[in-house]
């Protein structure tokens, strides 16, 4: 007995090695009111993650991803905002200016998370992992600007990518939402 649970100990050691990879639900970081949060607590639900900013021409985006969360929201479905100053200071913000600003303007109720690097040298590691295929084990990307849109699926496996310029209902995520 001791000997088949060391022997699949070391298969799943030896697969973790050779994928390189880690799911999405393996990270944990902060919402803007500091808490915890485990992205493990969103299995078995598809997760569209965005890279926010308060000051942007794209920041209208915000009032169709919560059309969007009330829409497809719930049990099966999750949109993850990270704010970050990464492009032209445009979310220069606090956590609590960011918050007022999202709730004020667009009446956002989908999960925000704590302002993060998207890009660069202190790049978040949630960041790493959605744009080195090495780590997703799926695609490499940049991300190009705010509102750059990473869809995971409800195994935490990284989907697809969709560009900041795209609108949220795009036909991309909402074909990946009704299958």
């Amino acid at each position: 007995m001791m000997r088949h649970i060391s022997l699949l100990v070391i298969v799943v050691l030896i697969s973790i090695i050779v994928n390189g990879q880690e799911s999405f639900h393996s990270f944990k970081t902060e919402t803007l009111e500091g808490e915890e949060f485990d992205m493990a607590s969103l299995k078995g639900k598809k997760i569209l993650v965005v890279n926010t900013a308060s000051k942007c021409g794209l920041t209208p985006q915000y009032e169709e991803l919560e059309k969007l969360y009330k829409e497809y929201g719930g049990d099966n479905f999750v949109i993850i905002g990270f704010p970050a100053n990464n492009f032209k200071e445009q979310e220069p913000g606090s956590a609590s200016e960011i918050r007022e600003f999202c709730t004020r303007n667009y009446g956002v109720t989908f999960p925000m998370m704590n302002k993060i690097s998207v890009k660069g040298d202190d790049m978040d590691p949630i960041y790493q992992w959605l744009t080195q295929k090495s780590k997703n084990g799926k695609l490499d990307s940049e991300v190009g600007w705010n509102f750059q849109k990473y869809m995971i699926d409800e195994n935490g496996n990284l989907v697809n990518m969709v560009k900041p310029m795209k609108k949220p209902y795009t036909n991309k995520i909402i074909d990946w939402l009704k299958n």
